[in-house]
């Protein structure tokens, strides 16, 4: 049996992956949350084989959520869920640890495939996305964000969100002068001088 950890909070598509898991006879979804708070004491204390992630969670980005499981239960095969770009985030996920990459809108013929694959110990994301890095570009063709930490792509995303510094510092518990430094790295690399700039760099490459 599979067991399986669902977290997302929008109740429809936690209901809708349940019905799709628990179709299959050797599934079954043990733990839903809606937050990082809900589910760390979940995947602490219940025995699961698999946990679906959805990368934007209320409290917590889907990339520190998976940050602190890998520390936890690093042998935990972790399956993102999210209608963020696969291009642009799976990749980066991976690397940071997930074990494979799924769009919302894939999940009614995919997940079942997905779940058995990351089961098994290997790795998911679309055929279309394998077939493009078996093609990498050169690094110097790559984007600017590309060569951004997590944390550092993190900030960006919430700066052009249009989130303050402060507010930035308060959610991810850090400092505003750390979160002030990352921005001040974050402009260097992407070799811009303001908010502006990066809200419409966001934009125009469709990262948020």
């Amino acid at each position: 049996m599979i067991r399986v950890i669902i977290v997302d909070d929008h109740p429809i598509v936690r209901r809708g992956l349940k019905q799709i898991i628990e179709d299959e006879p050797d599934m079954k979804v043990v733990g839903e949350a809606v937050s990082a708070k809900e589910f760390f004491p979940a995947v602490r204390n219940m025995d699961c084989d698999l946990v679906i992630l959805d990368i934007n969670l209320p409290d917590r980005s889907g990339i520190d959520v998976l940050t602190q499981l890998r520390y936890e239960k690093p042998d935990l095969p972790v399956l993102i869920l999210s209608v963020l770009p696969e291009d642009q985030y799976a990749l980066r996920l991976i690397k940071a640890g997930a074990s494979g990459y799924l769009m919302k809108d894939s999940a009614l013929t995919e997940l079942v495939k997905a779940i058995r694959k990351l089961s098994s110990g290997g790795r998911y994301v679309s055929e279309l996305l394998a077939a493009k890095t078996i093609f990498q570009p050169d690094p110097a063709e790559k984007p600017i964000h590309e060569s951004l930490s997590n944390r550092e792509f993190q900030i960006l995303l919430m700066i052009a969100q249009g989130k303050s510094l402060k507010s930035i510092a308060n959610e991810l518990c850090i400092s505003e002068k750390t979160v002030s430094t990352y921005r001040s790295r974050i402009m260097e690399k992407m070799k811009m001088s303001n908010n502006s700039n990066l809200i419409r760099y966001v934009l125009e490459h469709n990262l948020s």
